[in-house]
């Protein structure tokens, strides 16, 4: 229980310096933000508790709140992150009863590509990426007057997004074998 315990709170603290002192200076063109700590939410076990997992997904998107933007230091307005988070760890459970590829997950698995395939796992890094960058943006910018620069930022980052992912997963995979 301690070591399980002490990995994932590694890998949460891991995932907030990740994205606040790398990718929060990726940038392009005010289109592309690339959003891997979601990563954390996406592959917490099965069985987490939704306390735990509603806890953890508040702790993690207000830590990802309380730091600046970027070097040029714009934050977005405090609370952002950490109410998509919230959201996508809610509607998790839901999102991952749609897309059972059996009658029920295996006790003790994890959602991820080793457990489930890259397809299953693509089409559920998709969704949860593409509601947690559409709430995102969307509060944000508290306006539907640029809803198309809107969506546009929602699918390029969704896009990078997924694709940072993917590349972890495959280089988490590669390493365990």
């Amino acid at each position: 229980m301690i070591d399980w315990l002490n990995r994932y709170i590694f890998r949460f603290l891991l995932v907030i310096f990740f994205q606040v002192l790398v990718l929060n200076n990726v940038q392009f063109s005010g289109y592309i933000n690339p959003y891997f700590y979601i990563w954390y939410i996406l592959v917490l076990p099965f069985d987490t508790p939704g306390w735990i997992l509603l806890g953890s997904a508040f702790l993690l998107g207000l830590g990802i709140d309380v730091f600046p933007q970027g070097l040029a230091g714009n934050g977005s307005s405090l609370g952002t992150h950490a109410a998509s988070t919230v959201l996508i760890a809610y509607l998790r459970p839901t999102v991952l009863r749609w897309i059972n590829p059996r009658d029920e997950y295996e006790q003790g698995t994890y959602p991820d590509s080793k457990n489930y395939g890259i397809i299953w796992f693509v089409t559920y890094a998709l969704i949860m990426i593409g509601i947690h960058h559409f709430v995102l943006f969307f509060l944000e910018d508290l306006s539907l007057r640029d809803i198309l620069r809107t969506l546009m930022r929602v699918i390029l980052s969704g896009v990078f997004s997924l694709l940072l992912i993917l590349m972890w997963e495959g280089i988490r995979f590669r390493v365990s074998r």
